[in-house]
C-alpha cells in the first residue's frame, strides 16, 4: 500500500511538471510571435512613413518650375535616402509577399523621383502617370502588410 501512494505521488508530480512545462512553452511561443509581429508593425510603419516623406518631398520639388537643375537633383536624391536602409530591413524581416510589394513600391517611387530629377513638373502627364503607378503599388503594399499583420478592415487584429 505504501508503494501505491508513492507511485501515485510521483505520477502526479510528473503530470503537474509536464503540464507546467507545456504551458510555459506555449506562452513563450505566443510572446515570441507577439514580439515579432510588433517588430514588423513598427518596421512597416517606418517604411510607409519613409516612402510618404520621399514622395511628398519629390512632389514639392516638382511643384517648383524655377528650381535650378542641380538643386532639383540634389533635393530629390536626398529625399529618397531614408527609404534605402528601411528597404533592406524589409527584405530580411518581412514575408516574401510583402517584400515583393515593398520592392515594387520602392521602384515606382524611384522612377517618379528620377522623372522629377529630370525636370518633370507635377502637371506633366509623365508625373501624373508615375504618381498613379506608385499609388497603385503602395495600395498593394499596404494590403499585404495588413494581411501579414492579420489586421481586419476595421483596423483591429483578427
Amino acid at each position: 500500500m505504501q508503494w501505491i501512494t508513492l507511485i501515485s505521488t510521483v505520477v502526479g508530480a510528473v503530470i503537474a511538471t509536464g503540464s507546467a512545462m507545456l504551458l510555459d512553452r506555449q506562452r513563450w511561443k505566443r510572446e515570441r510571435l507577439d514580439r515579432e509581429t510588433q517588430t514588423r508593425r513598427t518596421l512597416y510603419g517606418d517604411y510607409l512613413a519613409g516612402l510618404s516623406e520621399a514622395r511628398h518631398a519629390c512632389g514639392n520639388v516638382a511643384r517648383d518650375p524655377d528650381m535650378e537643375p542641380w538643386t532639383r537633383r540634389t533635393m530629390a536624391r536626398e529625399a529618397f535616402g531614408s527609404c534605402i536602409g528601411l528597404r533592406y530591413q524589409m527584405s530580411i524581416s518581412a514575408p516574401s509577399r510583402v517584400v515583393e510589394a515593398s520592392e515594387d513600391a520602392f521602384r515606382r517611387l524611384r522612377d517618379l523621383r528620377d522623372r522629377v530629377m529630370e525636370g518633370v513638373l507635377v502637371t506633366d502627364p509623365v508625373y501624373l502617370e508615375g504618381r498613379r503607378t506608385y499609388d497603385d503599388a503602395l495600395a498593394v503594399l499596404r494590403t499585404r502588410m495588413r494581411e501579414d499583420l492579420d489586421v481586419s478592415e476595421g483596423g483591429t487584429t483578427a
